[in-house]
């Protein structure tokens, strides 16, 4: 009659398994026992050759591996030490299921990478009863071999945006890849050497073939893509343009409020998100409202027809139309007796190149604000993150996903 036998759960090559305890009490562990088999020479961990001598035996090492069902499994390998010609020096030997100074099995450590794609370090942790720093180090260590090294090959348009990873107005730099919409690079802060660190690992070459770039009108990203790329077009996201004109609105429109009086001012109130919201996104009462207030106000009627007619600076695909639509907006904004529309038109003004540009190359950093969305989920996750190395590899990884 045939034994039970654990020896298929660990498939594990060059050692063998020579005895077992489990926790009779409810099993929630067991401790397996394994030593080399010696049939097999010892191999050097780091050259893989074979040993020529042992230099001593009997090291122990406490190892933990995947659970079986509800017990936590535990290894407690016997291991040597030798002399490896090739290295000139004493070494551990090789195991293939677990690395050297590892305190889980390579299984495991697998395992608990692919859980920490979908949970959080902190769940992992609990989840497998594990010190959330080790869970930590053993993802890192994964993402490292995976994301740790950047690659600038074959770019020819860029994206770049800042994101916002702690409080206190602290950000980090985001470079991408339009076309693939992969992170190619994240750096501390939004100023002139963070993008000199960007552009410090291009050749010159790379340098070269980056034909545009897609950023907002941030004068550190400005000066910076200029000096390093003067061939590039720079190319300013519409997003950040209506963004920006948003803005003004707001500010007009609290400007009325002030200088309204009594029922006037019942029309004025609470009006911010029907002047900013696209009118496809209106209710029928609020369209209703809307109508009401634009035809109450003169000015803020011209603003909202100046909104529109903003977006068909994105609309043409010659670089003359856009410079048309661009002298029509400036010439309607005028008419509006207000610092803030001024202000705005002359800034436009002087980004017009990179709003012109957008008819050669019709892109913008939308994408970017998509990695956004992702990168404030895996903060909310993880509730910050203090290991920035850390931050980007996950960023890096999220977006591949």
């Amino acid at each position: 009659m045939s034994e039970l036998s654990i020896t298929k759960y660990f498939p594990f090559t060059r050692v063998k398994i020579i005895k077992q305890n489990v926790h009779h009490k409810d099993a929630s562990s067991a401790l397996i026992y394994i030593e080399p088999d010696m049939r097999y020479s010892p191999l050097c961990h780091k050259c893989a050759s074979k040993a020529a001598t042992v230099h001593s035996k009997n090291h122990i090492r406490l190892i933990r591996d995947l659970n079986i069902a509800n017990a936590q499994v535990f290894l407690q390998l016997s291991y040597r030490k030798i002399w490896c010609d090739e290295c000139g020096g004493v070494r551990v030997e090789q195991m293939t299921f677990v690395d050297v100074g590892q305190r889980v099995t390579n299984r495991l450590a697998r395992y608990i990478h692919d859980l920490c794609k979908m949970l959080t370090v902190k769940d992992v942790a609990k989840h497998l009863d594990i010190d959330p720093k080790t869970v930590k180090d053993i993802d890192k260590s994964f993402l490292e071999k995976s994301f740790g090294k950047d690659s600038f090959d074959d770019l020819r348009v860029l994206m770049i945006d800042e994101i916002a990873v702690h409080r206190g107005h602290r950000y980090m730099t985001v470079v991408a890849d339009y076309f693939s919409g992969r992170v190619v690079w994240m750096g501390h802060d939004r100023n002139k050497q963070t993008l000199d660190a960007f552009f410090k690992n291009l050749a010159n070459s790379q340098k070269r073939a980056i034909e545009a770039v897609a950023m907002d009108m941030w004068e550190p990203y400005i000066n910076r893509v200029n000096y390093h790329c003067p061939d590039a077009k720079i190319v300013f996201d519409f997003f950040h343009v209506v963004q920006g004109f948003n803005r003004v609105i707001d500010y007009v429109r609290r400007s009325e409020y002030l200088k309204a009086r009594g029922e006037d001012r019942k029309v004025l109130k609470g009006s911010r998100y029907l002047l900013l919201k696209n009118g496809s996104n209106l209710n029928d009462e609020q369209r209703n409202r809307l109508a009401k207030l634009l035809e109450f106000n003169r000015t803020l009627s011209s603003i909202y027809i100046l909104k529109d007619q903003l977006k068909l600076l994105y609309y043409y695909s010659e670089r003359r139309q856009v410079k048309q639509a661009l002298d029509d907006w400036c010439m309607m904004a005028a008419q509006i007796d207000h610092s803030a529309v001024r202000a705005f038109a002359k800034r436009l003004r002087y980004f017009e190149y990179g709003i012109v540009n957008h008819a050669d190359y019709p892109i913008g950093t939308s994408m970017l604000e998509g990695i956004n969305n992702k990168i404030k989920v895996i903060k909310r996750k993880s509730y910050g993150f203090h290991d920035d190395r850390y931050f980007i590899l996950k960023v890096k990884q999220a977006c591949v996903a």
